[in-house]
C-alpha cells in the first residue's frame, strides 16, 4: 500500500539558485519512510530501544526528472515491498502536484541495533506486496 507524506521546500534544502540540492531528495524520502513507520505506531527510536533493531539503507537508485524549487509543496510517496526475510524495498516518488520530479528505489535491511548484523523483519512490520 502506498504511503503519502507532504513537505515544503525550505531555503536550507536548496543550492544558491533556489533549486533543491540533489542529495536532499534522499532526506525527503527518508522522512517519508519514517512517517510510514510512525503511521503504524512505531517510532524509530522505540524500535531500537524496545525491540533491538534498526533499519539500515543498503541500496539506493534515483532518477532525477525535474527540479524542485524554493517554497514548492511536495508529495513524497513510499510503497514498501517485501524482499526476503530481512529487507524491504521501497518504491518512492517525489512529486509537485501530479508532476514526478524524482523516482527512486531504496532497499533497507533490518539489523540488530548493537551488532548491525542482519536479522529477520518483525511480524508487526506489515506490508502489502506491491508486485
Amino acid at each position: 500500500m502506498e504511503f503519502i507524506w507532504h513537505a515544503r521546500v525550505y531555503w536550507e534544502d536548496t543550492d544558491g539558485g533556489g533549486v533543491v540540492f540533489y542529495a536532499n531528495y534522499l532526506k525527503f524520502m527518508e522522512r517519508a519512510r519514517t512517517e510510514w513507520l510512525r503511521s503504524m505506531g512505531h517510532a524509530q527510536s522505540a524500535l531500537a530501544e524496545k525491540f533491538g533493531f534498526v533499519f539500515a539503507v543498503a541500496e539506493v537508485k534515483l532518477e532525477y526528472r525535474r527540479p524542485a524549487r524554493l517554497d514548492d509543496e511536495l508529495t513524497i510517496t513510499c510503497q514498501p515491498i517485501p524482499e526476503g526475510r530481512v529487507s524491504l524495498r521501497f518504491r518512492q516518488l517525489v512529486k509537485r502536484a501530479d508532476e514526478v520530479l524524482v523516482e527512486g528505489e531504496v532497499r533497507v535491511v533490518c539489523v540488530d541495533a548493537r551488532t548491525f548484523r542482519p536479522r529477520r523483519l518483525p511480524p508487526f512490520i506489515e506490508v502489502i506486496d506491491g508486485k
